[in-house]
């Protein structure tokens, strides 16, 4: 038994679809959330990130009941993880897009391909790095979409990316479009698919805030 199934609790309801008022009527993935922070019963807990909780409720209404219940172990996890770092915001749908682009359909490449860009460059504008610089991942995921990716430079060619704009809506829209995409799309186990979505999503996001609270440490000797 893993350490996040050793937290879950011996009668788990049964992930579903959808909102449910109680437990009695069943659980999605943020509604047992919200029940092991020992927070109201929500699907919009307080305890996790706001773009985080999202792509995990769309994960768990886009996965099918056979693949569901693998999701349940992670819902620990995402417990705490939870930070106003646009960072956050950008790692996300960053995720999202690299792992949509290369495999949904042709009407949403260009899309997922100039997210990956605009989420680049707000890291990249965060970071102090050169604006057209890409992460390894989503070098490769471009490349599998050549035709999308040519476009998409196109697009956003001398176009600036708002931090604010893109924090209320081109990551959540990123989000909203990629998982579904995903779902649809012609691989061997789209549900697979999306649960190593939302297990690289809650790794970036741990890892962002850890990272976000090293630097904000005083270094060892400081007075």
């Amino acid at each position: 038994m893993s350490i996040i199934e050793a937290h879950l609790p011996e009668l788990v309801p049964v992930l579903s679809r959808g909102k449910h008022r109680n437990p009695r009527k069943g659980a999605c993935f943020m509604e047992m959330a919200s029940f092991l922070a020992g927070e109201r019963w929500s699907d919009h807990p307080a305890c996790t990130h706001p773009l985080l909780a999202s792509l995990a409720r769309l994960v768990n209404d886009h996965t099918s009941d056979a693949g569901r219940q693998r999701l349940a172990p992670m819902i620990p996890s995402v417990i705490g993880l939870t930070s106003d770092d646009v960072r956050v915001d950008a790692r996300i749908a960053l995720r999202a897009a690299a792992t949509a682009l290369p495999v949904v359909s042709a009407e949403l490449q260009n899309a997922m391909a100039v997210s990956l860009l605009s989420c680049n460059r707000v890291l990249a504008q965060l970071d102090g790095r050169p604006p057209g610089s890409l992460d390894e991942t989503s070098r490769e995921a471009l490349l599998r979409a050549p035709l999308a990716a040519r476009w998409a430079y196109r697009f956003t060619h001398d176009v600036s990316v708002s931090r604010r704009m893109f924090q209320r809506h081109g990551a959540p829209r990123t989000v909203e479009f990629a998982v579904p995409g995903i779902a649809r799309a012609c691989v061997v186990d789209p549900d697979e698919a999306l649960r190593q979505l939302l297990a690289g999503a809650i790794a970036d996001v741990e890892a962002t805030i850890n990272a976000s609270a090293a630097e904000s440490q005083p270094s060892v000797g400081a007075r």
